[in-house]
């Protein structure tokens, strides 16, 4: 048997559930034909389900504080899970590369300016330092 809501505006029916072990925001998740049974109009966006009663229409709220902490959790469990899937992907990945690729190319030594070795500063005007043009440090000197 299940109640729906409060002592003084309630409905109570019987409902067969199955059960299932996993953590969501739901407490219960109630399929077509019980919503067909009680003639439920679920309000997903709302987090509201309305059932008709004798009495009126009777409402059922969510929290939607605790419904957003839940689903933050749904992500963050789903995400977790979907990483240590494809962990073992990238193993078995890594495995069939061979040792050569896997070397590390040496690094060029630090210079001592920034600029480029394919590039060299020429002075445009004799005496000005702050006239120049950058140009390919292995071009022809014609």
């Amino acid at each position: 048997m299940v109640q729906f809501s409060t002592a003084k505006h309630f409905h109570i029916d019987y409902v067969n559930f199955l059960v299932a072990d996993f953590n969501t925001m739901y407490l219960a998740i109630l399929g077509q034909p019980a919503l067909a049974k009680f003639m439920a109009m679920p309000h997903y966006t709302y987090l509201v389900l309305n059932m008709p009663m004798e009495q009126g229409v009777l409402s059922l709220c969510a929290n939607l504080d605790v419904a957003y902490s839940y689903e933050k959790e749904s992500f963050a469990l789903a995400e977790a899970t979907d990483i240590s899937i494809h962990m073992y992907d990238y193993l078995t990945t890594s495995q069939q590369i061979s040792l050569e690729d896997l070397e590390i190319p040496t690094m060029e030594a630090a210079r001592a300016t920034t600029r480029s070795k394919e590039v060299k500063e020429v002075v445009l005007i004799p005496g000005d330092q702050s006239k120049t043009a950058r140009i390919w440090a292995d071009l022809d000197p014609k």
